[in-house]
């Protein structure tokens, strides 16, 4: 995942937290990590090491992000996941 304005994961992930509600976050310790990645068949280096990456191919090409500030992208993430996670009516 790339953004024009990257941000460090503790800001990102407290952004997430506000945009969905969540009042307490829980460290992830490395063992919880480890068993993480070996159930999605990864790397636990793809989790704990980042990078600070600007695309600037996407930019350079005119690319549009749609929600450039993480703060726009994690409350439209927050809404979509929503309307998909909602009960539907068997009326409608």
């Amino acid at each position: 995942m790339a953004t024009p304005n990257p941000l460090p994961n503790a800001d990102f992930m407290g952004i997430l937290r506000e945009a969905s509600g969540a009042r307490i976050a829980l460290p992830a310790r490395h063992w919880m990590l480890e068993s993480g990645a070996a159930y999605l068949r990864t790397e636990t280096e793809l989790i704990l090491k980042s990078r600070r990456v600007v695309p600037a191919r996407l930019l350079d090409g005119g690319f549009t992000f749609k929600c450039p500030p993480w703060r726009d992208a994690a409350d439209a993430l927050v809404r979509e996941w929503r309307l998909t996670r909602e009960p539907r009516s068997l009326a409608a």
